[in-house]
């Protein structure tokens, strides 16, 4: 099985933290976003992953080099291809077209999920979807009194379904869904204004194709600064007792550590109170602060910090006192000097 990942957008809505890292690479709870999302659909596909191809922007060799290396951690084959157009979800998969055989998944790398469901490999596709309180705002599946899908409706304004897809998608060929992708490419079938997948799902069911849904139990976004740093905590209690211990090389003075908390390797805490919900990077030096569900990332320096629902970049300096602050990296913000 084979796994692709568009992720060419650098996630505006998370800036200034995505200035410098694209949004899929953001660690939370020790580990980027697109790490934690093909481990999961690993454990749900419960079969070896041949292959991840991620579909990216200009982000660089470095970043690249990360993603090759988040592959081989699976045991999989790392690739990298390019979406340098904006032009929709099916112009993003037709962009890994060479790795795009057998059976895959799918994944959008904007979302999380926890889910206990085996992939059913019997059906032609398999969607996941959550139940969600406003189906207006997302893509939805309507359903058959035998639990297949019957139609793809996005964005409805009248009810017609409270299962909305979360972007992930199983397909057992992978050669007929590029077969829909091309066709709709060809004839420049658009909806609102971008060559969409789903118009190649309704496509394949119209065609005889049998959808079936994969239900999460947990889905998970990280599309701005509260929603992430929501997710942070949210992980940090599913992985509570993977948390429990702390690195070695991490230095904690006169502290209390609240759990679920994870701490990086050569962390330094003093006359501090760290917890519940907060992850602190490699590096990073926390010093007479109280810090809750907040997001701290590498080589960064917190003095005197009040912090709640925050969210602080790479080898940023904070030094003064506030309830919630979006700090990016390499910046610095003083409220103690004279």
């Amino acid at each position: 099985m084979k796994i692709i990942v568009p992720m060419a957008g650098r996630g505006s809505r998370l800036r200034p933290h995505t200035l410098t890292v694209p949004k899929p690479l953001i660690p939370i709870a020790g580990k980027p976003i697109v790490q934690r999302l093909v481990e999961d659909i690993a454990k749900v596909a419960g079969e070896k992953i041949e292959e991840v191809a991620f579909i990216i922007g200009d982000f660089g060799p470095e970043i690249e080099k990360s993603l090759i290396q988040i592959a081989e951690k699976l045991g999989a084959k790392g690739s990298i291809y390019y979406q340098n157009d904006p032009l929709g979800t099916a112009h993003a998969i037709k962009c890994a077209e060479q790795s795009m055989s057998g059976d895959v998944v799918i994944a959008f790398a904007d979302t999380l999920f926890r889910a206990d469901f085996v992939l059913d490999k019997n059906s032609d596709g398999v969607i996941w979807v959550k139940s969600v309180e406003d189906p207006s705002a997302f893509g939805v599946v309507k359903l058959d009194n035998y639990g297949f899908i019957t139609d793809f409706v996005e964005k409805p304004q009248t009810f017609v379904s409270d299962l909305a897809i979360i972007g992930i998608y199983y397909f057992n060929s992978a050669e007929k869904l590029m077969d829909e992708i091309n066709y709709i490419m060809d004839n420049d079938i658009k909806n609102g204004g971008e060559y969409q997948l789903t118009t190649a799902l309704e496509n394949l069911r119209a065609k005889g194709a049998k959808f079936t849904l994969g239900k999460v139990n947990d889905w998970m976004d990280c599309g701005n600064k509260n929603a992430t740093v929501e997710t942070n905590s949210k992980i940090l209690e599913y992985e509570r007792e993977a948390m429990l211990n702390f690195p070695a090389s991490a230095v904690i003075e006169n502290s209390l550590i609240i759990q679920p908390c994870f701490i990086g390797e050569n962390v330094k805490i003093s006359n501090s109170k760290v917890g519940p919900g907060v992850s602190l990077g490699n590096n990073t030096i926390i010093v007479n602060s109280n810090i809750e569900n907040s997001l701290i990332q590498e080589n960064t320096r917190i003095n005197h910090g009040n912090l709640s629902n925050s969210m602080i970049g790479n080898s940023a300096q904070y030094f003064g006192v506030a309830r919630e602050i979006s700090l990016g990296d390499y910046s610095v913000l003083d409220f103690l000097s004279k």
